[in-house]
């Protein structure tokens, strides 16, 4: 029998592509559009991790994109500018409210002080935009002076005298209709927005620092931005979603680090009903420490008892609470030794009652309150649904691996099996349950779930944290060495290429030109530490922004760029805010170290973009041939 030769059926694929491309025409255009795309350079991406709340610096390596505009900014201008006149310039690129104010009371906003700012600003904005196809460039513009700009952009002064006298008369208009610094704050945006195509937070938003609500609302404004939860971040999730267990969490890491202003100032919830029960409960007590002692007692109780409703968490020896002797003040641990307290007085546990994680009815009160606070703060809900649609667990971006903690291994350097619910999972299967766990809290609030998220802040086998916690031993116990927190084999292990080869490998990337990006573990710079691991193929970020950290580490930040060029990992020795730089032109003092270089420039057909391009293009090949073959009729 002889085959058919009539053509196979337009898929259905094509047919809601001929929808959105009716026509040869509208196909054509598309193709060379995309074919054109793939040659342009690899955007900039920008990796921060373990931000930790601390806005002010946070803030500063944002506005100057980890020294990439003072890099251009250098490129542009050369000997053109003093050094001097480029620190001025570069500050008022990431501060220019800020620096036109300063720059008015000092009576030097001159009309000519404006028209030469913004013919900066247009030559620098030149420059960084080829990187990008002009139909791009609209939407990166802020709105209000969107059609000027994008005119100005157009221009070619060098090119025609007409042209140079149409741009010449467009910036003395902008002076003369008193719209300088409008287009100066504008211009600076785009500026910022053109020298990072995308931001990674690889996790760690929240905790020690005062400000993350301040760093979550700028980055709820970032063009390109995600984000891999820390456990940190899962705490709060879980406190804004209602676990008990993270709500006891949030409020002592707050009152332990004196960043009570983010509860009460930045979400709108009130410690007041605590500390009036932690003045009655520990008279002798200043009133924040007093209430942290009440919500520490609070927390052991609520984990207790989420401890043991979740066997499959392996976290039975934390249910430290019943193993203590309060006759002769001593506390014995999952080891079977007993060690002194060194505080005995616990007004809230009846020494004979059968069950000790009980809570009084005081703490129940007190607890639901606080909980029903997190649940219903308006900004803080705006905030988490923010980290679930833009969050994950882990990505796989551009060849890389993002995640903030671990992957749990046995100590010979092999996937760590762990079973729960009767299942067993390892490697990227751990990471996919628990992430399924997460967002199940988030769209059912079911009470499984949100125990999950209390694991995920600090289980030993979770992948956020990867170590045993010992809060309990830290607060009440004098003996140094039972503060000791082991950690997962992974830590370790990470320097290992062979290691990092297999976790690679686990997540369906190359570990030949692959990269583990990790934060998590203040890297103890001072201590001869490196953040660089098995020869270039993991990179741990975490250099502590947080200022609690900066005498461990010795620095105040790692941040991370990659572009066309290759990986360039950047130690920031210190981080000015914003009243020394507008005072000083102070920029960032950092340590630049090239991580890796590649042979060739890397161009946008390189990238996971460009990948989804060459599919698209593909498509539109086959429905071009459907339209030349007559399987599918243009419209016109």
């Amino acid at each position: 029998m002889r085959p058919s030769l009539r053509p196979a059926a337009p898929s259905k694929v094509l047919r809601l592509l001929a929808e959105k491309y009716p026509t040869r025409a509208a196909v054509e255009s598309r193709l060379i559009y995309l074919q054109g795309q793939l040659v342009l350079p690899k955007g900039v991406e920008h990796f921060m991790s373990d931000l930790h709340g601390e806005y002010a610096a946070f803030f500063h390596i944002l506005n100057n994109c980890s020294g990439v505009i003072r890099e251009k900014v250098d490129y542009v201008f050369g000997a053109r500018l003093s050094g001097e006149e480029k620190a001025e310039f570069c500050t008022l690129v990431y501060y220019p409210k800020e620096k036109i104010e300063q720059v008015t009371a000092a009576r030097r906003a001159t009309p000519a002080w404006y028209r030469e700012n913004i013919a900066r600003l247009l030559a620098l904005a030149k420059l960084m935009s080829y990187k990008y196809p002009a139909s791009r460039l609209p939407a990166m513009i802020p709105e209000r002076l969107r059609s000027v700009i994008v005119e100005l952009l157009g221009t070619r002064p060098e090119a025609d005298a007409a042209q140079l006298a149409y741009q010449q008369r467009l910036l003395a208009s902008i002076v003369q209709a008193d719209a300088g610094a409008a287009f100066i704050e504008d211009f600076a945006a785009l500026v910022k927005r053109l020298a990072v195509s995308h931001l990674h937070i690889v996790g760690d938003l929240f905790d020690r620092g005062d400000r993350p609500d301040a760093i979550l609302d700028m980055l709820m404004e970032y063009p390109s931005v995600d984000i891999e939860w820390g456990n940190h971040d899962v705490l709060w999730m879980g406190a804004a979603l209602g676990s008990e267990a993270c709500v006891a969490s949030v409020v002592r890491n707050c009152l332990r680090y004196g960043n009570t202003a983010v509860l009460e100032r930045g979400y709108g919830i009130s410690l007041w009903p605590l500390t009036t029960l932690a003045q009655r409960l520990y008279p002798d007590e200043a009133p924040l420490k007093a209430a942290e002692r009440a919500v520490t007692v609070m927390l052991f109780k609520v984990e207790g008892a989420l401890i043991a409703r979740n066997p499959d968490f392996c976290m039975a020896g934390r249910r430290l609470l019943g193993r203590i002797d309060f006759r002769n003040v001593w506390a014995e641990l999952a080891d079977g030794k007993r060690y002194e307290l060194r505080k005995a007085y616990f007004p809230t546990i009846d020494e004979d009652a059968a069950d000790p994680y009980a809570l009084t009815a005081e703490e129940r009160e007190v607890l639901a309150g606080l909980r029903d606070s997190f649940v219903e703060s308006p900004p803080l809900r705006r905030h988490i649904a923010f980290l679930y649609r833009k969050g994950s667990l882990y990505r796989r971006c551009n060849g890389n691996l993002l995640f903030h903690g671990c992957v749990p291994l046995t100590e010979r350097g092999e996937l760590r099996e762990i079973t729960f619910g009767g299942r067993t999972y390892a490697g990227r299967a751990w990471f996919d349950f628990c992430e399924q766990m997460a967002r199940q809290a988030y769209l059912y609030r079911e009470q499984e779930a949100l125990d999950f998220l209390y694991f995920l802040w600090c289980g030993r086998l979770s992948p956020l944290s990867g170590r045993e916690v010992r809060t309990f031993e830290r607060t009440f116990l004098a003996d140094k060495r039972t503060w000791e927190e082991p950690a997962d084999p992974y830590y370790r292990l990470i320097d290992d290429e062979e290691t990092c080869a297999r976790v690679l490998e686990e997540f369906s990337l190359s570990p030949a030109t692959g990269h583990i990006i990790n934060g998590h573990v203040p890297v103890k710079v001072k201590k001869g530490e490196t953040p660089v691991k098995a020869g270039g193929r993991a990179i741990i970020i975490d250099g502590g922004f947080c200022r609690a950290y900066h005498e461990k580490t010795g620095i105040s930040g790692f941040t991370l760029i990659s572009n066309s060029r290759g990986l360039r990992l950047l130690a920031h020795q210190k981080i000015a805010d914003v009243r020394t730089a507008l005072r000083d032109n102070g920029d960032i003092e950092s340590v630049s170290e090239t991580v890796e270089l590649v042979s060739r420039h890397a161009t946008v057909a390189d990238t996971d973009e460009g990948r989804a391009i060459q599919e698209e293009i593909t498509d539109l090949y086959h429905l071009l041939l459907a339209y030349q073959n007559g399987l599918i009729q243009p419209r016109a």
